[in-house]
Protein backbone atom coordinates (compact mmCIF):
# COMPACT_ATOMS: atom_id res chain seq x y z
CA UNK A 1 0.00 0.00 0.00
CA UNK A 2 2.70 1.99 0.69
CA UNK A 3 3.92 1.90 -2.68
CA UNK A 4 0.84 3.18 -4.24
CA UNK A 5 0.51 6.20 -1.54
CA UNK A 6 3.93 7.22 -2.89
CA UNK A 7 3.38 6.61 -6.23
CA UNK A 8 0.36 8.93 -6.11
CA UNK A 9 1.70 11.67 -3.44
CA UNK A 10 4.57 11.93 -6.59
CA UNK A 11 2.17 12.18 -8.93
CA UNK A 12 0.31 14.51 -7.18
CA UNK A 13 3.26 16.38 -6.67
CA UNK A 14 4.93 16.52 -10.21
CA UNK A 15 1.15 17.51 -11.56
CA UNK A 16 0.90 20.20 -8.99
CA UNK A 17 4.66 21.78 -10.39
CA UNK A 18 3.31 21.05 -13.73
CA UNK A 19 0.33 22.92 -12.99
CA UNK A 20 2.46 25.50 -11.37
CA UNK A 21 4.92 25.99 -14.54
CA UNK A 22 1.65 26.43 -16.83
CA UNK A 23 0.51 29.02 -14.93
CA UNK A 24 3.45 31.07 -14.46
CA UNK A 25 4.00 30.71 -18.62
CA UNK A 26 0.78 32.17 -19.19
CA UNK A 27 1.08 35.06 -16.34
CA UNK A 28 5.01 35.75 -17.82
CA UNK A 29 3.61 35.71 -21.51
CA UNK A 30 0.44 37.63 -20.54
CA UNK A 31 2.61 40.23 -18.89
CA UNK A 32 4.83 40.13 -21.95
CA UNK A 33 2.30 40.88 -24.51
CA UNK A 34 0.75 43.66 -22.28
CA UNK A 35 4.27 44.85 -22.64
CA UNK A 36 4.89 44.72 -26.28
CA UNK A 37 1.30 46.16 -26.98
CA UNK A 38 2.53 49.24 -24.54
CA UNK A 39 5.42 49.55 -25.79
CA UNK A 40 4.05 49.53 -29.79
CA UNK A 41 2.22 52.15 -29.09
CA UNK A 42 4.78 53.85 -27.24
CA UNK A 43 7.49 52.88 -30.89
CA UNK A 44 4.53 54.10 -32.76
CA UNK A 45 5.16 57.92 -31.69
CA UNK A 46 4.95 59.98 -34.52
CA UNK A 47 7.29 62.98 -35.40
CA UNK A 48 4.91 66.20 -35.38
CA UNK A 49 5.57 66.12 -39.25
CA UNK A 50 4.04 62.96 -39.50
CA UNK A 51 0.65 64.31 -37.72
CA UNK A 52 0.84 67.02 -39.88
CA UNK A 53 0.81 64.52 -43.30
CA UNK A 54 -2.46 62.70 -41.80
CA UNK A 55 -5.90 63.59 -42.82
CA UNK A 56 -8.80 64.58 -40.80
CA UNK A 57 -9.83 60.83 -40.17
CA UNK A 58 -6.52 59.92 -39.20
CA UNK A 59 -6.00 62.77 -36.85
CA UNK A 60 -9.26 61.84 -35.05
CA UNK A 61 -7.77 58.51 -34.30
CA UNK A 62 -4.57 58.81 -33.72
CA UNK A 63 -6.09 61.37 -30.81
CA UNK A 64 -8.22 58.23 -29.75
CA UNK A 65 -5.45 56.18 -29.99
CA UNK A 66 -3.27 58.60 -27.62
CA UNK A 67 -6.55 58.42 -24.88
CA UNK A 68 -6.30 54.65 -25.45
CA UNK A 69 -2.57 54.91 -24.35
CA UNK A 70 -3.41 57.19 -21.29
CA UNK A 71 -5.43 54.29 -19.53
CA UNK A 72 -9.04 55.76 -21.30
CA UNK A 73 -11.81 53.11 -21.88
CA UNK A 74 -15.00 53.13 -23.87
CA UNK A 75 -12.90 55.50 -26.70
CA UNK A 76 -14.88 56.21 -29.38
CA UNK A 77 -14.58 58.30 -32.67
CA UNK A 78 -17.52 59.81 -34.47
CA UNK A 79 -15.74 60.31 -38.04
CA UNK A 80 -18.36 62.40 -39.09
CA UNK A 81 -19.54 65.88 -39.79
CA UNK A 82 -22.41 67.10 -37.76
CA UNK A 83 -20.94 65.16 -34.23
CA UNK A 84 -21.26 68.66 -32.45
CA UNK A 85 -18.03 68.47 -31.66
CA UNK A 86 -17.27 65.23 -30.18
CA UNK A 87 -14.83 63.76 -32.48
CA UNK A 88 -13.41 61.33 -29.37
CA UNK A 89 -15.32 60.68 -26.66
CA UNK A 90 -14.20 58.06 -23.68
CA UNK A 91 -13.82 57.49 -19.57
CA UNK A 92 -10.60 58.59 -18.31
CA UNK A 93 -9.18 56.04 -15.62
CA UNK A 94 -10.34 58.18 -12.54
CA UNK A 95 -14.03 57.84 -14.18
CA UNK A 96 -15.00 60.82 -15.67
CA UNK A 97 -16.33 61.18 -19.05
CA UNK A 98 -13.83 62.78 -21.79
CA UNK A 99 -14.63 64.98 -24.82
CA UNK A 100 -12.33 65.56 -27.38
CA UNK A 101 -13.01 68.07 -30.33
CA UNK A 102 -10.05 67.85 -33.10
CA UNK A 103 -8.61 69.81 -35.55
CA UNK A 104 -6.30 69.22 -38.18
CA UNK A 105 -4.96 72.55 -39.13
CA UNK A 106 -1.68 73.41 -41.29
CA UNK A 107 1.07 74.04 -39.00
CA UNK A 108 0.94 78.23 -39.54
CA UNK A 109 -2.98 78.51 -39.25
CA UNK A 110 -4.81 79.40 -36.16
CA UNK A 111 -7.76 77.81 -34.20
CA UNK A 112 -10.37 80.62 -34.20
CA UNK A 113 -12.13 81.39 -31.82
CA UNK A 114 -15.24 80.79 -33.70
CA UNK A 115 -14.17 77.37 -33.81
CA UNK A 116 -13.62 77.54 -29.78
CA UNK A 117 -17.41 78.98 -29.24
CA UNK A 118 -18.78 76.26 -30.50
CA UNK A 119 -17.39 73.66 -28.73
CA UNK A 120 -18.17 75.52 -25.28
CA UNK A 121 -21.51 75.75 -26.27
CA UNK A 122 -21.68 71.67 -26.99
CA UNK A 123 -18.77 70.30 -24.75
CA UNK A 124 -20.63 70.69 -21.01
CA UNK A 125 -24.25 70.46 -21.92
CA UNK A 126 -25.12 68.48 -25.01
CA UNK A 127 -22.14 66.16 -24.10
CA UNK A 128 -21.97 66.14 -20.58
CA UNK A 129 -18.13 65.83 -20.18
CA UNK A 130 -15.97 65.89 -17.06
CA UNK A 131 -13.19 66.84 -19.22
CA UNK A 132 -12.81 68.43 -22.54
CA UNK A 133 -10.59 68.47 -24.69
CA UNK A 134 -9.64 70.72 -27.79
CA UNK A 135 -6.61 69.06 -30.30
CA UNK A 136 -5.18 71.11 -32.62
CA UNK A 137 -2.34 70.64 -35.17
CA UNK A 138 -1.65 74.40 -34.78
CA UNK A 139 -1.94 77.47 -32.17
CA UNK A 140 -4.85 78.58 -30.83
CA UNK A 141 -5.62 82.53 -31.61
CA UNK A 142 -5.35 84.41 -28.39
CA UNK A 143 -9.08 85.02 -28.18
CA UNK A 144 -9.74 80.90 -28.47
CA UNK A 145 -7.15 80.42 -26.27
CA UNK A 146 -8.50 83.21 -23.80
CA UNK A 147 -12.31 81.37 -24.20
CA UNK A 148 -10.78 78.00 -23.38
CA UNK A 149 -9.21 79.34 -20.27
CA UNK A 150 -12.49 80.57 -19.17
CA UNK A 151 -14.39 77.86 -19.86
CA UNK A 152 -12.03 74.93 -18.17
CA UNK A 153 -11.62 73.65 -22.15
CA UNK A 154 -8.05 72.29 -22.06
CA UNK A 155 -6.54 73.68 -25.50
CA UNK A 156 -3.82 71.07 -26.70
CA UNK A 157 -2.29 73.36 -29.41
CA UNK A 158 1.05 72.16 -30.84
CA UNK A 159 3.58 72.72 -28.63
CA UNK A 160 1.04 70.85 -26.19
CA UNK A 161 0.75 67.96 -28.81
CA UNK A 162 3.90 67.71 -29.19
CA UNK A 163 4.24 66.74 -25.37
CA UNK A 164 1.34 64.48 -25.48
CA UNK A 165 2.76 62.78 -28.68
CA UNK A 166 5.74 61.72 -26.53
CA UNK A 167 4.27 60.01 -23.89
CA UNK A 168 3.12 62.60 -21.37
CA UNK A 169 0.07 61.56 -20.15
CA UNK A 170 -3.73 63.28 -20.62
CA UNK A 171 -4.07 64.42 -17.18
CA UNK A 172 -0.74 65.44 -16.68
CA UNK A 173 -0.99 68.36 -19.47
CA UNK A 174 -4.37 69.30 -17.41
CA UNK A 175 -2.18 71.81 -15.55
CA UNK A 176 -0.90 73.54 -18.44
CA UNK A 177 -4.04 74.63 -20.21
CA UNK A 178 -3.32 78.64 -21.47
CA UNK A 179 0.38 78.02 -21.55
CA UNK A 180 3.03 77.11 -23.57
CA UNK A 181 2.72 78.93 -27.10
CA UNK A 182 4.92 81.49 -26.81
CA UNK A 183 5.41 85.18 -27.13
CA UNK A 184 4.59 86.81 -30.57
CA UNK A 185 8.48 86.03 -31.35
CA UNK A 186 7.71 82.53 -31.04
CA UNK A 187 4.41 82.89 -33.20
CA UNK A 188 6.52 85.03 -35.92
CA UNK A 189 9.32 82.46 -35.94
CA UNK A 190 6.47 79.73 -36.73
CA UNK A 191 4.31 81.46 -39.19
CA UNK A 192 7.78 82.38 -41.51
CA UNK A 193 9.03 78.43 -41.08
CA UNK A 194 5.67 77.15 -41.95
CA UNK A 195 4.51 79.74 -44.61
CA UNK A 196 1.54 82.11 -44.22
Amino acid sequence: MWPYAAGAALTGAVGGVAWWLWRTDRLVRGRDARWREAEAIGAGQRSLAEVDAMSWQEFERYVADLCRRDGCTDVEVSGRSGDLGADVTGTLPDGRRLVVQCKHYAPHRYVPSGDMQKFVGTAWLHHKADVAVFAATCPFSEAALALAVQHDILAVHRDLLGLWNTGTPLPALLPLNGTGQGDRTHRKRWKDTYGT
